[in-house]
């Protein structure tokens, strides 16, 4: 039987990534997947370029349920606000059949996995005593 190794190799990603580790890999996927629907899109695969779509809006989707509204207060709820602005113009591009949404997507996706990813350089986060590092949730 054939075993995909990049398939274990995710899975181990994820298993002893950091909170913060999880949120870069959400974003990346998320902006991989919006152009792949511009890709699909410029090339007329619109099964294709509707399953990326689906897929980011469900990225989007995990990201705002992660958010903890307690703790992270007013920036959590812009983020969810945002999540939701982004998976509305890309679920409207998508019913266009047009690039300008999708665009303005990846834009926005890259800029907060940028962001993301400067956090993560900045505050380097290790697990408390006893605790794995996918135990531990993060809070925005």
């Amino acid at each position: 039987m054939y075993e995909n190794p990049y398939g274990s190799s995710l899975e181990a990603r994820v298993l002893s990534a950091t909170p913060l580790e999880l949120v870069q890999m959400l974003f990346d996927a998320a902006v991989e997947s919006a152009i792949d629907a511009r890709r699909h899109l410029a090339a007329g695969r619109i099964p294709e370029r509707g399953r990326a779509v689906s897929k980011t809006v469900a990225i989007l989707s995990e990201l705002s349920k992660s958010l903890d509204h307690q703790a992270g207060g007013e920036l959590s709820a812009r983020l969810a606000a945002l999540y939701d602005y982004i998976g509305r113009i890309l679920l409207e591009a998508n019913f266009r059949q047009q690039d300008d949404g999708l665009a303005e997507a990846e834009t926005l996706l890259r800029t907060l996995r940028d962001g993301w990813s400067q956090m993560r350089a900045q505050q380097p986060w290790t697990p408390a005593a006893g605790e794995s590092a996918g135990a531990h949730q993060w809070s925005a």
